[in-house]
C-alpha cells in the first residue's frame, strides 16, 4: 500500500523570525511593565538628555552608567567628557548625580569617605530616597544603598560595603564651573560633634577616591 506523503511548507530565514518575534515582544513588554532598568542604549547620553528628562529618577539616572567602566582620574571629569568616554571614578558619578539630580527637584548631598589604609570613597546621598547613589553598583540590580541621612550612617554603610573601616566623613560641594570642591561639614568615627565648615580648597584637582 503506498504511503502518502505530506508536504511541508518551506520556512525561510523571514518566515523563522516571525514566528519569535511575539515572544521577543511580550518579552520588552514584561521587562517594562516590572520597572527594570534597561540600559540607555548603544549611543553615549549626553548631559541636557539627564537634565532636561523631567520623569529621571535617581534610578533611571543610574540605569545610563551600567557598561561604564573604572578609571580612576585626578581631576573630576566634565560631565560631556564622562558621558563620552563611558570610564571614570566614583567622584566623576558622585558629582554628576548631584549635578543632575538636583535640577530635577531631588535634594542631594555629596558624601566623602576616608578609608582606614584605602583611597577614600565619594556617593550621592538623595534625601527623598534615603539612599545615596554608589559608583561600585553602577551595574547591580540595587543601584541605590538604603542609609540614614547622618554623615556616621552614611560612612558605617560605605565602609561596609567595602569590607573596610572609616576614619572621617566629609560633606561636600563642587562647582563645575570653578572645578573647586567646598567642604561643609566632618565628622570622625571616634570624634564628637561635627566640626565647623573649613575653607574651600582653591586648586581642581579631586579627592583620592575609587
Amino acid at each position: 500500500m503506498p504511503v502518502a506523503l505530506v508536504r511541508l511548507p518551506t520556512v525561510t530565514t523571514a518566515s523563522f523570525h516571525s514566528l519569535f518575534w511575539p515572544r521577543r515582544v511580550l518579552l520588552w513588554l514584561w521587562i517594562l511593565a516590572s520597572g527594570v532598568a534597561i540600559p540607555a542604549g548603544l549611543e553615549a547620553v549626553t548631559l541636557s538628555e539627564l537634565t532636561d528628562n523631567p520623569k529621571l529618577s535617581p534610578k533611571k539616572f543610574a540605569s545610563y552608567f551600567s557598561s561604564f567602566a573604572y578609571e580612576f582620574n585626578a581631576p573630576i571629569q566634565s560631565p560631556s567628557a564622562f558621558l563620552q568616554r563611558e570610564k571614570g571614578d566614583c567622584d566623576d558619578y558622585s558629582v554628576l548625580a548631584d549635578y543632575v539630580l538636583g535640577r530635577n527637584h531631588y535634594t542631594t548631598r555629596l558624601v566623602h569617605v576616608r578609608l582606614a589604609g584605602r583611597v577614600a570613597h565619594a556617593v550621592c546621598y538623595i534625601n527623598e530616597s534615603k539612599a545615596y547613589l554608589d559608583y561600585n553598583n553602577r551595574a547591580v540590580f540595587f543601584t541605590l544603598t538604603r542609609s540614614g541621612s547622618e554623615l556616621r550612617e552614611i560612612a558605617n554603610k560605605v565602609a561596609a560595603s567595602l569590607e573596610a573601616s572609616w576614619t572621617t566623613a566629609s560633606e561636600f560641594t563642587y562647582s563645575y564651573e570653578t572645578r573647586r570642591k567646598t567642604m561643609i561639614t566632618t565628622v570622625s568615627k571616634t570624634g564628637g560633634p561635627e566640626e565647623g565648615p573649613p575653607s574651600a580648597t582653591n586648586h581642581p584637582s579631586a579627592f583620592n577616591v575609587d
